[in-house]
């Protein structure tokens, strides 16, 4: 709708152009001149939907500047996205504490387990697109690949991989990718790891199994997982600083190094590490604010081409139940009422509206990312010192939206209502 509009403007600015070459001959350029320009005025300019949330994102702005000082915050980078456009792009402290060089909406960080959410939607675009389907068996393209059970091997689908709902016990060798073990020896070991369902039907979170879709996606498409994240993603969703490895994270000149805690939110900088960057479509995604706000845009856009309802719903549909301890969603409170798992990304029942939403920690680095379709509302938090006070701003941010639009709601409901009465 919105490339229409565009269309439109362009078509009609074009049209006036020519008639008032025309008309110059008849009736001369200053006359023509302010036809032309009395009909341009005429032209509505393209509405930004930003302006219906412009106070509550201004407060947010506020709020999050005071909490990442107070917290002692090196660095950090936000985004929201409304209705398929920026709201709020926030850039806050330096890339490596002791120097100068400020983050800024370029500079790249370490997404952690919120590359799953970006590996989800990856995976819902390669289903509609009939590539890899959800409901593939695993088998099928990895042929010698086993579990303990070889009846459960026969089962398991790239949906089951993507849930975490292999039946597998959780967090599966995740050690061994600690000790930086290839994942193909780790994978051909997992017909020794422990069962405790059938896939389908429990929740368990991994790391490992969950990367098992990059050997799928080669297998598929005879490239490598990051060629094909590059091609269906990164490039059309306009990532330009996104990547999937080691390497072009260490080499970018505009990255945000990692940090720990020495104590009362005193930060030193650390050494660059590569963990975790052989579980790549779990936990290797490196990506800039700029990237996420492409991303966002996207999902919070109801007429993307890029990412169509369709997609949408296969990839937001929870799977199964997650029985969370309260303390992973202590920073939102009581009105958290369900916890389920979609397609790598949590789903989060919470004031009446459902949240995908996901977090994502590697040592020196949080993320987080949230997306309320019915709200279309997308908010993404990069840090490169993380605290306790870095939880609390997704849950700060959604209940004053939420607020808003209650309120906004009851107002609209108690104006028709005397509208009524007054008929």
């Amino acid at each position: 709708m919105v490339l229409k509009r565009r269309i439109y403007v362009v078509v009609v600015i074009v049209g006036l152009a020519i008639l008032a070459f025309k008309l110059q001959s008849f009736i001369g350029t200053d006359k023509a001149e302010a036809q032309v320009a009395q009909q341009l005025a005429t032209i509505e300019p393209e509405y930004n939907p930003v302006v219906e949330i412009e106070n509550t994102v201004t407060l947010f702005d506020s709020l999050l500047e005071q909490n990442l000082k107070e917290s002692g915050t090196v660095g950090a980078a936000a985004v929201i996205t409304y209705k398929g456009k920026i709201a709020l792009v926030k850039c806050f402290g330096v890339r490596k504490a002791g120097e100068k060089n400020p983050v800024n909406e370029n500079t790249v960080f370490r997404l952690a387990s919120v590359s799953k959410s970006v590996t989800g939607v990856l995976a819902g675009i390669l289903d509609e697109e009939n590539i890899v389907k959800l409901d593939d068996r695993i088998v099928d393209y990895l042929p010698n690949f086993k579990l303990k059970n070889p009846e459960y091997t026969n089962q398991l689908t790239v949906r089951h991989l993507l849930s975490h709902t292999s039946g597998l016990i959780p967090h599966a060798y995740d050690l061994m990718v600690e000790d930086k073990v290839p994942l193909e020896k780790i994978i051909e070991r997992l017909d020794q790891v422990d069962q405790t369902a059938a896939p389908g039907q429990l929740y368990a979170y991994q790391n490992v199994v969950y990367s098992i879709y990059d050997p799928i996606t080669c297998a598929k498409t005879q490239q490598t997982f990051e060629s094909v994240m590059k091609e269906k993603l990164f490039q059309p969703f306009g990532m330009a600083d996104a990547s999937v490895n080691f390497e072009d994270f260490k080499n970018n000149n505009n990255k945000a190094y990692p940090h720990y805690n020495r104590g009362h939110n005193h930060y030193s900088p650390m050494r660059l590490n590569d963990r975790y960057y052989s579980t790549a479509p779990a936990a290797g995604v490196n990506a800039s604010i700029s990237d996420l706000g492409n991303f966002l845009c996207t999902l919070t856009d109801d007429d993307s081409e890029l990412f169509d309802t369709k997609a949408r719903q296969t990839v937001f549909t929870p799977q199964v139940n997650s029985p969370l301890k309260r303390t992973y969603f202590r920073s939102w409170g009581r009105d958290v009422k369900s916890k389920r798992y979609g397609i790598g990304w949590r789903i989060v029942d919470y004031k009446g509206r459902e949240i995908a939403y996901h977090g994502g920690y590697v040592l020196g680095y949080k993320a987080e990312i949230a997306v309320c379709d019915q709200e279309d509302i997308g908010i993404a938090i990069l840090s490169n010192s993380p605290n306790s006070a870095t939880a609390e701003n997704i849950p700060t941010f959604l209940n004053m939206l939420f607020d808003y639009k209650d309120s906004m709601a009851l107002q609209e409901e108690q104006q028709d209502d005397s509208s009524q009465n007054k008929s």
